[in-house]
């Protein structure tokens, strides 16, 4: 007996459904596994934002942090640890999702090369919302000029929740949005193309979607690395005069002497630790995508 045009769009849903649980489960997975590269890199991602908030040279800025210690030194490394995780299964299943919509209503109206991209942007805009309190944290926790008003956790988040959400947890939120957008389209919009320009007869298919993951990565760190920065400095400090986005612009780019270079320092690190991070978590989300379809 045939089954009817009812019966087979239920089982085409039922059938999606299960494929975008699967991007979710699959993301956070692939996260999740990739947390090791993030707590032996975490001395270094400090490294860079004591650089960045500072606008220190690489061996002052290790020199700071020797002088503190090693029980302070992964000060700050949870909100990342948990970010990490909770980002993969996010930003992968909701992109996957937001794929599969405007791809059923945008026909013949946006180009299908075109969809990826613009699907990571508005996964960006979303994780932007979810993810900013966790950036916001990490980043008082990993001021030092912090310890002794903002010694634990705990003491951090009573601080941030006494103040407006646009001066508290939400601090930055437009530049994290601008950042997060703009690196989640590269990142997706380029995936793809790279990885089938590095497959070949001769490559594995892990390694080309680990140099997929990292160049695409490398990619989207040089485009966002200013706002990252911008973000950092405007997220370090919990009191003190507050200023927009604009204001702390010009103040940053001011400090910087108004050097690309000098605003780039540490960017290196930076890149170095994204595009590993970012190759481990490409290959085993492709590879377990592979496996569940």
């Amino acid at each position: 007996m045939k089954p009817s045009p009812d019966h087979e769009e239920d089982e085409e849903g039922l059938g999606r459904s299960k494929f975008n649980f699967q991007c979710f489960l699959n993301g956070g997975m692939s996260s999740l596994l990739s947390t090791l590269p993030t707590i032996v890199a975490f001395p270094v991602y400090k490294t860079v934002f004591r650089q960045q908030i500072h606008n220190q040279p690489f061996p002052k800025a290790v020199g700071q942090l020797f002088k503190e210690g090693p029980r302070k030194l992964f000060r700050g490394v949870a909100p990342p640890l948990l970010m990490k995780t909770l980002n993969g299964t996010l930003l992968f299943g909701l992109q996957e999702a937001i794929h599969h919509q405007l791809s059923l209503s945008s026909q013949s109206v946006i180009s299908t090369s075109a969809l990826p991209a613009l699907a990571g942007f508005g996964a960006g805009l979303v994780e932007a919302v979810v993810f900013t309190p966790f950036e916001r944290v990490q980043n008082v926790l990993q001021n030092g000029r912090n310890d002794r008003d903002l010694p634990t956790l705990k003491s951090v988040l009573v601080r941030l929740r006494a103040q407006r959400l646009t001066l508290g947890y939400y601090r930055a939120f437009l530049p994290i949005a601008a950042r997060n957008a703009l690196g989640c389209s590269i990142y997706f919009g380029l995936k793809g193309p790279v990885c089938a320009a590095v497959a070949g007869e001769w490559v594995h298919p892990m390694a080309s979607s680990f140099v997929s993951g990292a160049l695409t990565s490398m990619a989207s760190s040089l485009a966002i690395y200013p706002l990252s920065v911008l973000v950092a400095n405007m997220q370090a400090q919990v009191e003190g005069e507050v200023k927009g986005v604009m204001a702390c612009w010009r103040m940053l780019w001011m400090s910087r002497e108004q050097s690309v270079a000098l605003l780039y320092r540490g960017g290196s690190l930076v890149i170095l630790r994204s595009c590993i991070t970012w190759g481990i978590t490409t290959a085993i989300y492709d590879r377990q995508q592979k496996l569940s379809g």
